[in-house]
């Protein structure tokens, strides 16, 4: 069981990290990733991938949901709200699950990295079986209600490198070409 300032820190860095994304600080978001993506992909591409979609969507809140700790991975259910400017004018949400690593005593978010994630989840199976990796969840508000809308592959992989939403992914995701 983790220990409560764990859950507490790992909300508090969800919280942080949304923040920095929804004021632009892409700079300071890249540091938030774990060392295997930040080896992956350069601060540049991460900073102009994230400045290319800001005209996309607003974001408004986040609601952190339930948090589980086990050792240095951490999974976080969330839902992310915006206004969707572009390809529609549009309040949306992402129901996501985040994952984050804890290295050198930081909490970094690995939601979209599935190589760091399932590293980790193959390191802690118990962990693995018991909080399995949930597909992410779009919806739009059209007449007061919400309304799910697919994240199909080729959506997925657009929004994957231009956006925010890929599976959750708080910045650009590694091209799949």
């Amino acid at each position: 069981m983790a220990a409560p300032s764990d859950e507490s820190d790992v909300r508090s860095a969800v919280q942080r990290i949304f923040d920095q994304l929804k004021a632009g600080q892409y700079e300071a978001l890249y540091d938030s990733l774990p060392q295997s993506t930040r080896s992956r992909v350069s601060r540049d591409r991460f900073v102009k991938g994230l400045q290319g979609s800001r005209n996309m969507y607003q974001l408004d809140r986040i609601e952190i949901g339930a948090v589980r700790v086990s050792g240095n991975l951490a999974v976080v259910d969330t839902v992310m709200f915006a206004h969707i400017q572009q390809p529609f004018n549009a309040d949306g949400k992402l129901v996501v699950q985040q994952y984050l690593v804890r290295e050198d005593g930081s909490w970094r978010v690995a939601t979209g990295d599935r190589p760091t994630i399932d590293r980790f989840l193959k390191s802690n199976p118990a962990f693995a079986r018991k909080f399995p990796i949930k597909r992410t969840r779009a919806f739009v508000q059209q007449n007061g209600q919400w309304v799910e809308i697919p994240l199909g592959q080729r959506r997925q992989k657009q929004v994957a490198q231009t956006s925010v939403c890929d599976g959750g992914v708080w910045g650009p995701a590694k091209s799949q070409n």
